[in-house]
């Protein structure tokens, strides 16, 4: 294969995170479910105290701003937040203050620098026809389906406004 051949099949400007974002709308009231993970994937939720820091931030409304929280999940490398928005904030806006918040809050806790969460998340609009209550059951799951433990109550990293 020739330099030519291997640019076509490779560029160099490949999507990434921006195409994440494209087309990403933010409506008020809307719920939505996001998916974050770790900067590199790295299990800096092993750690817990890191991960009863991370915690605290996701409930706050210096976080959350007018949106809600209805669910959410902490994984050793990432995060599961079922938000329902308010009328004032972006959805981008939310998870900024989310992840900004939780990552200064971690990094002071396991005395470092640097990025915490990866820059891009994934999001999804749920329909009008999607019981919020299957969504938020199955996010709570994901730790039993993960082998981290046999029951969710045994899971310290989660909540959900119907618990």
């Amino acid at each position: 294969m020739n330099a030519s051949d291997t640019s076509k099949r490779f560029p160099k400007n490949k999507p990434g995170h921006r195409a994440l974002r494209r087309g990403r709308v933010s409506l008020p009231n809307r719920v939505y479910l996001i998916t974050t993970t770790t900067d590199k994937r790295q299990r800096f939720f092993d750690d817990f105290n890191a991960a009863c820091a991370a915690c605290r931030c996701f409930e706050t409304t210096a976080s959350l701003g007018d949106a809600r929280m209805l669910a959410w999940v902490l994984m050793p490398d990432h995060a599961h937040w079922l938000i329902q928005l308010g009328a004032r904030d972006a959805l981008g806006d939310v998870v900024a203050r989310l992840k900004s918040a939780s990552a200064r809050s971690v990094n002071r806790i396991l005395g470092r620098n640097g990025a915490l969460w990866a820059r891009a998340y994934h999001d999804h609009a749920l329909r009008s026809d999607e019981d919020l209550k299957t969504v938020a059951r199955y996010i709570i799951g994901n730790p039993v389906r993960a082998g981290l433990v046999e029951r969710v109550g045994n899971y310290s990293f989660w909540d959900a406004v119907w618990a």
